[in-house]
């Protein structure tokens, strides 16, 4: 016999049987609220695991079929059919990996990107149709308490990010400008002028925002936000990555990455074909941020602005 109890047991002494019957019916309710009980997804033609699968494809690049298998837990033959009913639907493209023949990567075509694409917008209405009955204060309370599932459930061998991404809403165009002015006045010493150009972002984008195009997104800490980035229509074809900032007691947490991925990912969902930004050569960490992401430099251009003497760049992403 062990002298001590085992991690696991020890753990399991702490749960109760009120535990166990609150998760059991939270997993009842939660499933029945969102209808994934349902034979499809939506009105989707895709089940479920099908668009789960369309999801890790949409948004990393040349994945094994292994690896989505053992991300989703999915059983291998299902997932085999799975890959197969893509294939045959021209929506992946499938190629041996060097390594190990008998496994392959797995890459949307465009015939894929569009119907994810298809399939991600209407799952985006139908939740924001959810949220719309609920206040604005129930829907931040709704928000909050699934990130903290999530971190709770996650059990990271790093510490969790202590942050979480939104989408804008009524006030943060002010907090925007409010703080892009100041953060920018203290650290580089720009001008007012700066706020004028902000404020004149902001105004634009709200007044014409195009859901199905456009997004923006606020981090926060402990509900209070502490970052922002935009996603803006330039073209048909490219958007524009706008207005990425976060406060310093923020930085260090991974926010500046996670916003900037957050605008790709918001960019292929939504069908571009390439995200352009401007920037200056002074923003080390932000300029840093968008090299590591697939940015490249394409042009760069001094001027006199905001009261100071820059160097402008410009910057492409193919998607």
């Amino acid at each position: 016999m062990l002298s001590k109890a085992s991690p696991s047991s020890a753990v399991a002494e702490q749960v109760t049987g009120d535990h166990v019957a609150a998760v059991r019916a939270f997993n009842r309710f939660y499933t029945r609220k969102l209808g994934v009980l349902d034979q499809h997804l939506g009105k989707s033609p895709f089940s479920l695991s099908e668009a789960r699968v369309l999801y890790e494809l949409a948004h990393r690049d040349d994945l094994a079929a292994k690896e989505i298998g053992s991300e989703l837990g999915l059983d291998p033959g299902y997932l085999s059919r799975i890959v197969q009913s893509f294939d045959e639907k021209g929506l992946i493209t499938r190629k041996p990996l060097p390594a190990d023949r008998r496994q392959y990567q797995l890459s949307l075509t465009a015939k894929g990107r569009q119907a994810f694409a298809k399939l991600n917008l209407s799952s985006q209405n139908e939740v924001a149709a959810m949220l719309a009955q609920l206040s604005p204060g129930d829907a931040t309370r709704l928000t909050q308490a699934m990130a903290t599932i999530e971190a709770v459930l996650e059990q990271r061998r790093s510490q969790p990010a202590s942050f979480m991404l939104r989408s804008h809403r009524v006030g943060d165009m002010g907090w925007v400008v409010s703080r892009q002015a100041a953060a920018y006045a203290a650290d580089y010493n720009w001008d007012i002028s700066y706020e004028a150009l902000v404020a004149e972002i902001c105004a634009q984008f709200i007044r014409n925002y195009d859901a199905a195009r456009e997004h923006c997104w606020i981090a926060e800490v402990g509900g209070e936000p502490v970052g922002s980035v935009f996603l803006v229509k330039a073209t048909d074809e490219i958007a524009k990555l706008r207005l990425l900032q976060v406060e310093k007691k923020a930085r260090g947490l991974g926010v500046g990455r996670a916003l900037v991925e957050q605008c790709i990912q918001g960019a292929r969902e939504r069908g571009y074909s390439k995200m352009t930004l401007w920037t200056q050569s002074i923003l080390v960490a932000a300029r840093g941020i968008y090299k590591s992401t697939g940015f490249k430099l394409v042009a760069t251009e001094p001027h006199r602005s905001f009261g100071a003497d820059l160097v402008g760049e410009t910057w492409e992403l193919d998607l």
